[in-house]
């Protein structure tokens, strides 16, 4: 009987022990050096080079990888007053072909299912402006090709 009195202190002790460590709050000590402040990250920010704003259109590349000629001005097809208010869903292909001297020509690809839409894409098309391709500092004759697409409803 003795025996099983010490067990049931000992059990007993052990569940007070047990309930005060779980009560008892836990802290995290941190190691010198080791402490992350707001401030401690920023101190390195006056190492920091701000550039200019720059506004980009496009993919940014440097004149000697310029895979072709750069748009100044894209200005978009009219709709002909004949479809005006007709649902269309038609497009036109074309190629441009940029000189060194900045000289547009275009070549009609793929024209539109209506003859009014291709003309409309060649008058756009032909009033759209260039810089040359270059090949390092140097202009030289380019293309692209462009896709218009005619939608309305």
């Amino acid at each position: 009987m003795t025996n099983m009195i010490d067990g049931i202190r000992y059990l007993t002790v052990c569940m007070a022990a047990l309930s005060i460590v779980c009560l008892v709050p836990v802290y995290a000590v941190a190691v010198t050096g080791d402490e992350a402040t707001h401030e401690a990250d920023h101190a390195l920010d006056a190492d920091i080079i701000e550039l200019p704003e720059v506004h980009v259109h496009g993919l940014p590349l440097n004149k000697d990888q310029q895979v072709g000629p750069v748009p100044k001005a894209t200005p978009w097809p009219a709709i002909p007053s004949s479809l005006d208010g007709k649902p269309l869903d038609d497009w036109m292909k074309a190629r441009l072909l940029v000189s060194k001297d900045a000289q547009v020509t275009v070549v009609v690809l793929e024209p539109a299912k209506h003859r009014e839409l291709t003309v409309a894409g060649i008058i756009a098309l032909n009033k759209w402006t260039f810089l040359p391709q270059l090949k390092g500092d140097d202009p030289i004759d380019g293309e692209l090709t462009v896709r218009i697409h005619f939608r309305s409803q």
